[in-house]
């Protein structure tokens, strides 16, 4: 089987600083359509001395440009020229986006790129809201508090969603004033380049740079570089310990979105036809891939047959295809390693003493392409390794539990604490099992959703730091305390003549 292709570049050479001038220079990555399974471009690597050049670019932009010293009127109106730019150009990103993750496009249109646009609508809001502090307590003095750019932030984004992620970053970073050097995944740069040259066109010179490359290449040479001032990154757990380690050695602070084994507690209390479309939509969309999915799915023990088979029977009926065609559901794998190590879950689970539920095999009757079937697994324990590792694919955990402090229990034995969902109509149930869940984030009878002005990060091996209104301004800014007297104060005149 074959599909078309979305609309690509013949050849992408990435590695964009400032405006755009070109760099590179290391080896050629190849760059895959994941429906197909056929190169589409080649991306050129940024070796160290390209991204110390994007780091210069960026450090002079802060240091002697404008944008670090715009008034919030000024910088509200440029944050909003960038949501248009997105606005007017979501067909060429979404398809950009498609060719290199395998995300569905019609998902890529209505949601990725509109979160997109928002995310700088919303700081431009945000700003334009903003304050400081004055404190006059003290006899005689006024003393405030202000929040300053902080420098030069390196922003690292994932492969999953690359566009919809990165702005989140770039939108905050820029909001309060830094300047900024972006690396994407060497897998998924095609979005994110036309992105920053769209983003260019109304941005002063240097603000926002491109590297593009490896992480133990260009990620390692961007957290290394003496010059690089804040470094958020969304990602593997491993890669956020080895960037928080360099990050150390300059005293550079950071946030980290790491990786997720999320719990999806469902109570017999719940309405089972929302918690079943709720379960299949916290695991399916997004291909599967997102840190925030609900891959164990804890099922109250006297309704955990017929969920488990009802769950079950859903899977097999999704559809599994063409990421260019509106009917397709699922997508696939972002590329032939991951698929083979999601697929290798289903073994482990067979060796674990698990059973296989549904799925578990590869699509070979669509092509070349990355595709399997929506899986789901029934572990004998949560100690089983499809319960404690990140799968990061259309691959859901089952396990029953008995009571609250059961479900409890199973959700917290993880290294993980991103999120967790309850699915209950029993508001005693619900407020008891949020108050002793260990994740940053609690969803009760919804899927995912994001509340931009609240924290949103976790616990243990999930992440350090938050993103979201407030907690983007404080990681941005420096705070700076300025004390003033109201009258002259009494000097102590050390050493004058008596």
């Amino acid at each position: 089987m074959t599909f078309n292709l979305p609309i690509i570049p013949p050849r992408q050479v990435t590695g964009l600083a400032g405006q755009g001038a070109s760099r590179g220079g290391g080896i050629e990555i190849p760059i895959y359509y994941p429906a197909t399974g056929q190169q589409i471009s080649t991306l050129i690597e940024d070796g160290s001395a390209a991204v110390a050049q994007a780091v210069a670019i960026a450090r002079d932009a802060f240091d002697k440009g404008p944008w670090p010293h715009l008034s919030v009127e000024k910088r509200m109106e440029v944050l909003e020229a960038c949501r248009t730019k997105i606005l007017e150009n979501v067909d060429e990103l979404a398809r950009l986006e498609c060719a290199a993750t395998g995300l569905v496009l019609k998902e890529l249109k209505a949601r990725h790129m509109v979160r997109a646009a928002y995310n700088f609508r919303f700081f431009a809001e945000y700003i334009s809201q903003s304050k400081g502090e004055a404190y006059t307590q003290t006899d005689n003095y006024i003393t405030t508090v202000t929040r300053r750019p902080v420098g030069v932030a390196a922003l690292i984004a994932p492969w999953n969603a690359p566009v919809a992620l990165a702005t989140m970053k770039i939108a905050a970073a820029l909001a309060f004033g830094n300047t900024c050097v972006l690396k994407p995944s060497e897998q998924t740069p095609l979005s994110l380049a036309r992105l920053v040259a769209l983003l260019n066109d109304v941005l002063p010179e240097g603000v926002l740079n491109l590297v593009n490359g490896r992480g133990p290449v260009t990620g390692a040479a961007l957290v290394a570089n003496p010059d690089v001032d804040l470094i958020s990154f969304t990602g593997g757990t491993e890669t956020g310990r080895a960037i928080m380690s360099a990050a150390g050695q300059n005293l550079v602070p950071t946030t980290m979105e790491l990786g997720g084994k999320s719990a999806n507690i469902i109570f017999a209390s719940a309405d089972i036809e929302r918690a079943l479309d709720g379960a299949l939509q916290g695991i399916f969309s997004n291909n599967g891939q997102q840190c925030l999915a609900g891959s164990r799915i804890l099922v109250e023990r006297s309704m955990f047959d017929e969920f488990t088979a009802r769950f079950a029977e859903r899977a097999k009926r999704i559809k599994v295809g063409d990421p260019l065609d509106d009917a397709t559901e699922v997508g696939p794998l972002a590329s032939a390693p991951h698929m083979n190590r999601v697929l290798s879950f289903a073994n482990m689970a067979r060796e674990d003493g698990g059973s296989v539920l549904t799925g578990g095999t590869r699509r070979d009757d669509l092509g070349g392409g990355y595709f399997i079937e929506p899986t789901a697994v029934l572990a004998t324990s949560n100690a089983d390794r499809c319960a404690q590792e990140e799968i990061f694919g259309p691959f859901a955990t089952f396990l029953p539990f008995d009571d609250i402090e059961d479900a409890v229990s199973i959700a917290n034995d993880t290294q993980f604490g991103l999120v967790s969902y309850i699915w209950s109509y029993h508001l005693p149930t619900v407020m008891q099992t949020q108050t002793h869940l260990r994740s940053g984030v609690v969803w009760v009878n919804t899927p995912m959703m994001r509340e931009l002005r609240a924290p949103f990060g976790g616990f243990k091996s999930s992440g350090v730091g938050r993103e979201g209104g407030a907690s983007c301004e404080r990681f941005y800014t420096e705070e700076v305390t300025t004390s003033t007297p109201i009258k002259p104060v009494q000097l102590r005149r050390f050493g004058a003549e008596t």
